[in-house]
């Protein structure tokens, strides 16, 4: 947790206040049981009302101040700790953006969204409690017991039994809660992950009536957390039994000799109620550690987990001196090879090819054969195991991500659109792009052909992950964001497969004009889709089978003939 402590820097001097506010009102806690021991010695004892008067103002005046400086700190405490989990949050989700596609695979969806949200608040707790307790603790332990010693150290010397005894218990506690608390963030993991895939993928389960099945594994998971989380509580909570059993034990050792010690005329009944109050101040400091005893592993737990996230080196770095190509459009491919993290096999394998601006690339082959990974590569979101992938004649690795990805617009296989309207979606927050462009890209993509039909047009609202589109719909807004902006490469990954042939077509016809001057890479398993590209690629198994025209590859590569006689009729192939 400590390593974290790093982004509490911006806020030295509100901790700095708060210490010194803290420091203040444990002090003043600290006189007010001697000002109620002079009371009691020199007025109710003596019979002296004037001095009870003062006295007692003079006490009233030392609350009200610890009571303003208790507030001021807590407030300043609530702000510096919501302020410190805005950052981290930030922090993460800035990380977590730069991450490659393995980097997020490797922690999942689920646990980054966890370590984001419940591991944070954690951390914001603690801190929060560690700016309350942890500087008052020590401050009125140490100072109760220099004031208690002060009015009697015969009787203090109980606390050479009382703090060792509980100390003991407050260290096994926490020693065996910290993996308890680790397991239970993991927990909260598992249920988070359930909780997702049911609800992402509730069509496919009512669709196949396995609404039991889910329910079944929910229940477990939540069953799971829950039996996690009353054995975690119910071993922290021994904590509090403990604290009570011993201050009330040590409360009545101190009545106990501090009335033989009045009997003696060795202590006054005044410095006996001093002596109490302090020893419940000191015991009561323990109390505050024990609490930070229960949120420091949990919240340490937590931010081991952060830690995790925040060390992480992105696989995908920066150049040290990116290059800005000169826009062509061109991609080329050179004995490219690459495997997914933990693949026995590459998926693609000594790939070669070369596109040339205002021509089209089809890449097609069957399930697996690596069409999509040629995509992800052009895009980096994946690094190359051996061999050069070049964009303009210059090798990705050496162009800022931000300079390579401005220059292709990407259509992914997966569509994703997000809650506003279906102007906002095409736009997808890029300032450049004008609101001709966006009617441009709309009728291109044939979005108008629905859009139209809808209330308010384009600015008719989409729901959360498009739920309220067709499959067709959804990919014509993503065709149509591809194409918004005005890029040198474009990219369908399988874009087409929703639509219907003629919508395809029309399509079709309308990037090609649209394009004509670009790069174009399309994804297809439709041959009727990739017929007229100016270059096919065919890939089987990760390998190039074929790269030609359709009429060149009909006679030359075996493959794609019997992807054609597959999908296509004589009189169709003719």
């Amino acid at each position: 947790m400590l390593k974290l402590f790093k982004y509490l820097k911006p806020y030295t001097w509100q901790i700095i206040l708060i210490v010194s506010l803290v420091t203040i009102q444990s002090i003043l806690n600290l006189y007010l049981p001697d000002l109620m021991s002079d009371i009691v010695n020199k007025g109710v004892v003596r019979g002296n009302v004037p001095y009870i008067w003062r006295t007692g103002g003079k006490m009233l005046l030392v609350a009200l101040f610890g009571i303003a400086a208790a507030i001021l700190a807590s407030f300043l405490s609530a702000k510096t700790s919501m302020s410190f989990g805005k950052n981290l949050r930030d922090k993460i989700f800035n990380k977590v953006e730069n991450f490659s596609l393995h980097e997020i695979d490797k922690f999942s969806t689920a646990s980054l969204i966890t370590r984001t949200t419940n591991d944070v608040t954690q951390v914001q707790q603690a801190v929060f409690m560690i700016f309350r307790m942890v500087v008052r603790a020590p401050v009125m332990a140490v100072g109760g017991i220099i004031m208690a010693v002060s009015k009697d150290t015969k009787l203090t010397m109980i606390l050479l039994v009382s703090v060792p005894v509980l100390l003991l218990g407050i260290f096994f506690i926490a020693k065996k809660a910290l993996p308890m608390f680790k397991s239970l963030q993991r927990k909260i993991d598992r249920l988070n992950l359930v909780l997702r895939e049911n609800l992402t993928g509730v069509r496919v389960i009512r669709a196949f009536g396995k609404e039991g099945v889910e329910k079944k594994r929910f229940n477990e998971a939540n069953f799971d957390l829950t039996e996690t989380a009353l054995k975690v509580n119910r071993f922290v909570a021994l904590i509090f039994p403990l604290m009570l059993v011993v201050m009330n034990f040590t409360t009545i050792a101190v009545i106990w000799f501090g009335a033989k010690r009045i009997d003696s005329n060795a202590l006054q009944i005044g410095d006996l109620m001093a002596v109490i109050q302090y020893i419940m101040q000191i015991m009561f400091s323990f109390v505050m550690m024990s609490v930070i005893f229960v949120l420091l592993p949990r919240a340490s737990a937590s931010a081991e987990r952060i830690n995790e996230v925040l060390k992480v080196e992105p696989e995908i770095k920066e150049p040290d001196n990116p290059v800005i190509p000169e826009r062509k459009g061109i991609v080329e491919f050179r004995n490219v090879t690459f495997r997914y993290p933990g693949a026995k096999e590459p998926a693609i394998s000594n790939v070669s090819f070369k596109t040339q601006p205002g021509k089209t690339t089809a890449i097609i082959g069957n399930t697996g054969s690596g069409k999509t990974t040629i995509l992800n590569l052009i895009m980096r979101f994946y690094d190359v195991e051996s061999g050069e992938v070049l964009v303009d004649d210059v090798n990705v690795k050496n162009i800022s991500q931000k300079e390579l990805r401005n220059r292709i617009g990407y259509a992914p296989q997966k569509v994703s659109l997000f809650s506003g309207t279906i102007a906002e979606n095409i736009r997808f927050e890029r300032e450049e792009i004008t609101e001709s462009d966006i009617l441009r890209a709309a009728e291109i993509a044939q979005v108008m052909e629905f859009a139209q039909k809808m209330p308010d047009g384009l600015d008719s609202k989409i729901s959360q992950g498009g739920t309220n589109l067709s499959g067709g719909q959804k990919q014509r807004i993503s065709i149509a964001r591809a194409i918004a902006g005005k890029n040198d490469i474009y990219i369908f990954d399988d874009t087409f497969s929703a639509l219907d042939f003629k919508t395809d077509a029309k399509v079709r016809r309308a990037l090609k004009e649209y394009t004509k001057d670009a790069t174009v890479i399309i994804v297809s398993q439709r041959v009727a889709t990739i017929m007229d590209a100016d270059q096919i690629i065919v890939l089987k198994d990760g390998k190039v089978k074929g790269i030609g025209t359709h009429k060149e590859l009909m006679k030359t590569c075996q493959v794609y003939r019997e992807i054609v006689f597959s999908q296509l009729s004589e009189e169709e192939i003719a």
